[in-house]
């Protein structure tokens, strides 16, 4: 009989309830607040400090802090012992709100009560202050806070304290606080970090520099001892991330170059979620072959490059003529799970206008025309841009004497006004020589010239090296090149356009662009031969 009259069903006790208010603190679920203590008071269960905590950190999390000052008061109000966490949230409540007066009125009334501090809690007050630019005052927490025990160093401290004056705007509360941090503590990478952020948000350069080359110098001397609450002070990847946002603000470009190479060889990669602008910038500022390498690394650890890669490397490609990167690259977009708009690359064309000249676009467009790249939406929204930007029917592919024979409908391609132009030409298509050579021959001599111009630049070096021996075509002038040279230099025309034979048309982004490894190779070996890797002193450029 027992049995049958046994209730299954299990009645929730405080526990479970200050569990449901526990996972109400990241959902940020202000309003399961009060749920919870509505059942609290259905069930005859009376909340207990816990509850009156988590309650106070829910609301913090939520913004709401006229809330978390009325749970605080309930919880007095019921007899509930108070603790140092719950003095610790409305600190935190106070500071958010900018009533400085009241959060350190709260920590002494938590003194006056006997209650026994944490660290946390002076930790807090101190950001506080420093936030406010109350750096001195702060420095009389940090006094109170030393005599009780830790969980974290002390250092760790210094960096809360460093970063909250920043984002407060008091830059010499900042380098104030470093400096007094020396008197009680070895900087750590946390505290080298904050204040390299600092340096470089407010066009620190060499500051930010000489300390990048102290943490270095001091990484490779004897690990400091654990007793001391410090860590080694060995650059990290936020380390060399700071100092490349640091260079690029100050636009000092060779330091930057510099940088990225240390961080390379020291096994970081950029976080192109967060930094790929910095390697943009770069390239548009003659680094291009930075850009190229974290593209190239990128892919082969697995992922994808960002798109501004992508647009960067494009438009380096298309201005200095080197269709063959750019058709590698074209290539490529096809299987990025991404996909291009034609007005967005009419944006990028009409943002890059200084870079990319007519007859670049133009001759892009042609090599495009040429080749069988499928119907991809991207490819197909490109052809339609350059057509667009360039004007309908420049290309020498376009001006032929018939209309092109429709043989497959990936060949094709109609605007929104109906005016078809070819964009994937069969390779057996029949041409009118004449208008076929004439064009080409042109386009061959000026792209030849572009050429040379560019030829000097370090980055194009090995590319520029590679071609050497067929660069006499485009020496000749105008009333050299007749019409009987071009019809026999045409195959030599059209193999330099294409960059190679149709044998080695699917080999050629392995052949001809060295990978990732083998330029980090190259630099860790430059490293060794020169113990300075640049002639860059202390302080020096």
């Amino acid at each position: 009989m027992r049995r049958k009259n046994w209730d299954p069903v299990l009645q929730p006790d405080l526990v479970v309830y200050n569990a449901v208010l526990n996972a109400c603190v990241q959902s940020r679920q202000w309003k399961g607040v009060f749920w919870v203590f509505e059942q609290l008071r259905n069930n005859g269960l009376k909340p207990n400090g816990p509850s009156y905590g988590l309650a106070m950190e829910v609301m913090l999390q939520s913004g709401k802090y006229e809330l978390v000052h009325e749970f605080f008061g309930k919880m007095k109000r019921s007899g509930e012992a108070l603790k140092a966490l719950s003095y610790k949230v409305l600190v935190k409540s106070f500071w958010e709100e900018g009533r400085v007066n009241e959060a350190i009125q709260a920590v002494r009334e938590m003194e006056q009560r006997g209650v026994v501090g944490s660290a946390s809690v002076y930790y807090e007050l101190a950001c506080c202050l420093c936030y406010h630019g109350m750096w001195k005052e702060a420095f009389l927490e940090i006094e109170k806070l030393k005599m009780l025990r830790r969980t974290r160093p002390l250092a760790v401290t210094f960096t809360g304290m460093i970063l909250s004056s920043m984002d407060g705007g008091h830059i010499d509360g900042c380098i104030c606080i470093y400096e007094h941090s020396k008197k009680h503590c070895e900087p750590d990478i946390g505290i080298i970090n904050a204040m390299l952020k600092v340096y470089g948000k407010n066009d620190m350069f060499y500051k930010a520099k000489e300390l990048f080359e102290w943490a270095k110098t001091e990484s490779s001397g004897p690990q400091l001892s654990q007793d001391d609450f410090s860590s080694a002070r060995r650059p990290d990847a936020y380390t060399y991330t700071s100092m490349l946002e640091s260079s690029a603000f100050s636009l000092q470009w060779e330091y930057f170059e510099y940088v990225y190479k240390e961080m390379a060889l020291a096994g970081y990669l950029l976080d192109q979620s967060r930094h790929a602008y910095l390697l943009v910038e770069a390239s548009k500022a003659g680094k291009v072959h930075l850009l190229e390498h974290a593209f190239d690394a990128i892919l082969e650890v697995g992922q994808i490059p960002h798109p501004s890669f992508f647009f960067e490397i494009l438009c380096q490609a298309t201005c200095q003529h080197d269709h063959e990167r750019a058709l590698a690259l074209i290539k490529l977009m096809v299987h990025v799970p991404f996909q291009v708009s034609k007005q967005e690359w009419i944006d990028l064309f009409n943002s890059n206008n200084e870079r990319l000249s007519h007859s670049s676009l133009r001759g892009l467009l042609d090599v495009i025309c040429r080749q069988s790249l499928g119907s991809d939406t991207t490819i197909v929204n490109l052809c339609r841009a350059l057509e667009s930007v360039c004007g309908s029917c420049t290309s020498s592919m376009l001006i032929i004497n018939e209309p092109a024979k429709l043989t497959d409908a990936s060949a094709l391609a109609a605007d929104k006004d109906g005016s078809p132009y070819r964009c994937n030409a069969p390779a057996n298509a029949e041409l009118p020589l004449q208008h076929v050579q004439v064009d080409e021959a042109y386009d061959e001599r000026e792209k030849g010239a572009d050429r040379e111009l560019v030829s000097d630049m370090s980055h194009l070096s090995h590319r520029e090296d590679m071609r050497a021996g067929t660069n006499t075509i485009f020496e000749l002038s105008d009333d050299e090149l007749t019409f009987d040279d071009q019809s026999d230099y045409l195959d030599d025309i059209d193999q330099l356009e294409l960059g190679m034979s149709s044998d080695e048309d699917d080999n050629f982004s392995e052949t001809k662009v060295p990978s990732a490894y083998e330029i980090l190779k190259t630099w860790e070996d430059m490293r060794k031969k020169d113990a300075t890797f640049f002639n860059f002193q202390l302080g020096q450029m």
